[in-house]
């Protein structure tokens, strides 16, 4: 009988890092904290301004430099992100943090200007219905707002970011045609956004198609940036995370705790949600790409936000332990 081979761990270069042990992989990646946004928008219980900078200082200290922090939808649509103004304001500034905030529409974007982000975010879904019942606006009504919003940010120097949401599979729908997507991506582009991402929607992404249309995005235009926004209701979002980095993405999205993203269709919570930016980080030390962030640091800040909402992680390696803490641990003599 034939024994397969064991995967040989990461290699290392003359200074001691750790290089990608599968093809293809980068040698680093960015991660992108989107728990401040996309996480407590999903969260009843409001976490006050103060804490949600705490946060923010914790995510700092653990390596963090893109963090979108802030949303400027309606205060009415979403109470627990009112907050914007004050939170901008609150942050602290080192030069080498990028600041995100999501604005819906231009009326959000005119109400960003005086909070000095770095860069806003734009949603506009490839999917009809999702944008229809999600923004109250057609996908067409979202593009041709799309030029003005751009324009807006160029005068305020901020750097504009096209979200491509449902750019994989649809709720009550299914998988969403390539022209589809592609009609999104190319008109951003024609806009002259600084970057965009295909963003997971639904969690029932799989990595073939992640690989597929970051492929075909890059190769498509080759001078933007292009990230991947995760979530993980089908388990995926580790595989996503690969093919993503395999396929070229600049940067993956999660939150901290899993909080956030697909609440739309029933389902167990454990499974709903944001790409746990925990096991996004564990995932990348584990596969020798670098990203900048202290594993450990970061829990500390996913435990704090635990605190707050009163929502308890999904994420595996704040349940289940790091293969350092396995290794280290000690038998019980009760075993």
């Amino acid at each position: 009988m034939t024994v397969p081979s064991p995967v040989a761990p990461p290699s290392r270069d003359a200074a001691g890092s750790a290089r990608p042990a599968l093809p293809g992989l980068p040698d680093s990646i960015e991660l992108v904290e989107v728990g401040l946004r996309d996480g407590l928008q999903a969260v009843t219980r409001p976490v006050p301004t103060a804490e949600k900078v705490a946060i923010v200082e914790g995510l700092i200290n653990a390596g963090f430099r893109t963090i979108e922090a802030v949303s400027f939808a309606h205060p009415k649509v979403l109470p627990q992100l009112a907050d914007a103004e004050a939170v901008m304001a609150a942050v602290p500034r080192p030069p080498d943090v990028t600041y995100r905030g999501l604005v819906p529409n231009l009326r959000g974007a005119h109400r960003a200007v005086a909070c000095g982000l770095d860069e806003w975010v734009l949603v506009v879904s490839a999917d009809e219905e999702v944008s229809v019942r999600n923004q109250r606006r057609t996908v067409e009504q979202m593009l041709t707002e799309l030029p003005g919003v751009a324009a807006l940010a160029r005068e305020s120097g901020v750097r504009l970011i096209v979200a491509v949401a449902c750019a994989f599979f649809a709720p009550a729908r299914g998988p969403v045609p390539r022209q589809e997507y592609l009609r999104v991506v190319d008109a951003a582009v024609d806009t002259g956004v600084d970057a965009l991402y295909l963003a997971c929607t639904t969690g029932q992404e799989h990595p073939g198609e992640v690989a597929e249309r970051v492929g075909e995005v890059r190769r498509r235009h080759p001078a933007v940036r292009v990230g991947v926004h995760l979530h993980n209701r089908n388990g995926f979002a580790a595989a996503n995370a690969i093919a993503a980095m395999q396929a070229g993405a600049a940067w993956l999205e999660g939150s901290f705790c899993g909080l956030g993203g697909d609440l739309w269709f029933p389902g167990d919570p454990s499974v709903l949600g944001n790409a746990p930016m925990e096991d996004l980080i564990h995932l990348c030390d584990a596969l020798g790409v670098r990203t900048g962030i202290s594993l450990p640091d970061y829990l500390d800040v996913a435990r704090l936000a635990e605190q707050l909402t009163g929502v308890p992680t999904t994420a595996f390696v704040a349940r289940g332990g790091s293969r350092h803490d396995l290794a280290t641990a000690q038998w019980s003599e009760t075993v």
